[in-house]
């Protein structure tokens, strides 16, 4: 089979390789899609997040590797002491690699694992014609579900979970900074979940078209006082709620003036840098800042259901269809070239695929 395998930074070659063998907890996928995501564009990079010198301590694994988690497929084969899916099932994946034995996985916050992981980054994933994955983190999808949208299901539920952890309610008022993928997912999960206002906080570039088509009110902070004008906005009243997703010291210090007291930050963006915090400006306000990390629990089935029924559309997120073969230059080269914001998702369909015609549309 094809695959795109990790040997070093900027160094991806799609190459031969055997079929993986699975064990009785695992099965086979034929791939569908695999979106490529910002921590793909970390990996290929800089190696971060990767396991590079080290095996990993849940996969057994380091580089090279195959990379991609974000995707879609249909059974070809399970495991003897497999149950929960039979081949020729559409599902999509839950990509964390966990230990099953520290306290937080005890706990049932295995996204949290002491020692946590993922498929694509730390263990062999779906840039490929097949992967294989642990049984218990596959997930039906409907037979009314394009494999597209269900290439989608792990960004959005990365924003899904993230509604969680602020705590959002319906109603409630919200901040977005960037409009990229999970930004983009957040204003998603955010309108499917009944927010009242959602204000983008966005750069100009043509992501400030793609949040003004989801309804949302766009602020550039180059071109105002982005919290005055909130407060303008809010008459006075200010974001209930705020999700950061750009990694930026600017949008942090934006979105925490922007909210209520009483209100919450949440940080989903991984940060390459580390940022100064005035405490002060939480603890006269009890403002709250909480991190968000992938998904636990129920988060799959619920965002696979809002999908399902139409009650969140996905229109706009994939604005590219490659070949596996095209990955380095119309993946990679197009995600961290001087167009790179013109894209939302890139989606890697190989060969094999069933949808393999829809490349370049």
């Amino acid at each position: 089979m094809k695959a795109a395998r990790w040997f070093g930074n900027k160094d991806v070659r799609v190459v031969d390789m055997e079929t993986p063998e699975i064990k009785n907890d695992e099965v086979l996928i034929d791939v569908q899609g695999c979106g490529i995501c910002g921590s793909d564009l970390h990996g290929f990079q800089t190696g971060a997040l990767m396991s590079v010198d080290e095996e990993h301590p849940v996969s057994h694994r380091k580089a090279p590797l195959t990379m991609g988690h974000e995707y879609s497929g249909i059974i070809n084969s399970v495991g003897k002491d497999v149950t929960n899916v039979k081949p020729g099932d559409r599902v999509v994946v839950e990509p964390l690699l966990y230990c099953g034995t520290c306290n937080p996985c005890k706990e049932g916050y295995y996204n949290t694992c002491d020692s946590v992981g993922f498929q694509g980054l730390n263990g062999d994933g779906a840039f490929a014609d097949q992967t294989k994955f642990k049984a218990n983190m596959i997930h039906k999808i409907p037979s009314t579900m394009s494999f597209e949208d269900g290439a989608l299901v792990e960004p959005i539920t990365v924003a899904y979970h993230s509604l969680r952890k602020g705590k959002f309610e319906k109603g409630m008022s919200a901040i977005v900074s960037g409009a990229g993928t999970i930004g983009l997912s957040t204003i998603k999960c955010l309108k499917a979940m009944g927010a009242g206002e959602i204000y983008v906080i966005q750069r100009k570039s043509v992501r400030q078209e793609y949040a003004k088509a989801e309804g949302a009110t766009v602020i550039d902070p180059n071109e105002c006082d982005a919290v005055a004008e909130i407060s303008k906005l809010t008459g006075g009243k200010m974001a209930d709620v705020a999700f950061e997703t750009t990694g930026s010291q600017q949008c942090y210090d934006l979105l925490v003036r922007s909210i209520k007291n009483q209100g919450t930050v949440v940080i989903t963006s991984i940060w390459e840098h580390n940022i100064e915090v005035n405490l002060n400006d939480l603890v006269v306000t009890e403002k709250n800042v909480v991190g968000t990390i992938c998904y636990n629990g129920n988060d799959f089935e619920e965002v696979i259901k809002l999908i399902g029924d139409g009650v969140l559309d996905t229109t706009g997120l994939i604005t590219k269809k490659i070949a596996l073969e095209d990955i380095v230059e119309q993946g990679f080269g197009t995600l961290t070239g001087p167009d790179k914001k013109k894209h939302v998702k890139v989606l890697v369909i190989p060969e094999t695929s069933s949808i393999k015609d829809e490349i370049g549309k």
